[in-house]
């Protein structure tokens, strides 16, 4: 199971989040995962598992302080009552974190779920020392274009009424026209097909095509 640590956001704060290490002793390329809107739960402590397990120095950052969810209407209000400043300060101090672990080589990449998606965007937008950015069906109402500086592969779901193809298409051609990379990746299926603790939307095909393409593009852009 990932280890929780403490560290520091940008600003001072005191965050928290949950850090997985991967076997061999080596210095590894680090990840940092964000969760959906239902919290840090063991979705995604699984899938920061499975990173590290790919060599990944992955820390699950908890934006939630602990809580956690299974209820729609408390995840939507927990979403919808973040604070994305606050939020992205504490990923800044993950980079951090993880540039200057002692199993990191430096470099840092970022992915998410959902909200993780959008936030992934939003980071890669607003923050240095991103070096790779992998979000899943999630985008930033709003976010800087120009400031992409990471390359970004989008997983796209066909049937995503959240995270639309038509609003993950918008900020990739963004993206591009802004100078940067981004690289779409689409799927016949529904909102959160990565979720394995979601059966009725889960789809085991796309996920495990998305999981290959997502470390294969990790390991090009973190070596």
């Amino acid at each position: 199971m990932p280890t929780r640590v403490h560290y520091e956001s940008k600003s001072g704060r005191s965050v928290q989040g949950e850090l997985a290490m991967p076997a061999a002793p080596a210095r590894c390329p680090a990840l940092i995962l964000v969760q959906e809107w239902w919290g840090l739960n063991d979705n995604i402590r699984a899938y920061a598992e499975r990173y590290a397990a790919e060599g990944f120095l992955t820390l699950a950052v908890d934006l939630y302080d602990g809580a956690v969810t299974t209820d729609r209407e408390e995840a939507s209000h927990r979403m919808s009552g973040l604070d994305w400043p606050a939020a992205l300060d504490h990923i800044a101090g993950a980079i951090a974190f993880l540039a200057g672990h002692e199993r990191s080589t430096g470099t840092v990449g970022i992915t998410g779920f959902c909200m993780g998606g959008a936030l992934t965007i939003a980071a890669a937008a607003s923050l240095e020392g991103l070096a790779a950015a992998v979000p899943f069906y999630g985008v930033p109402a709003t976010f800087d274009a120009h400031r992409v500086k990471a390359p970004v592969l989008a997983h796209v779901a066909s049937r995503d009424t959240w995270a639309t193809p038509a609003a993950m298409g918008s900020a990739a051609e963004a993206i591009r026209a802004a100078g940067g990379r981004a690289e779409l990746a689409f799927y016949e299926a529904d909102h959160a097909f990565m979720n394995m603790a979601r059966p009725e939307v889960y789809d085991a095909a796309c996920a495990t095509q998305a999981w290959n393409r997502t470390v294969a593009f990790l390991r090009a852009e973190l070596a």
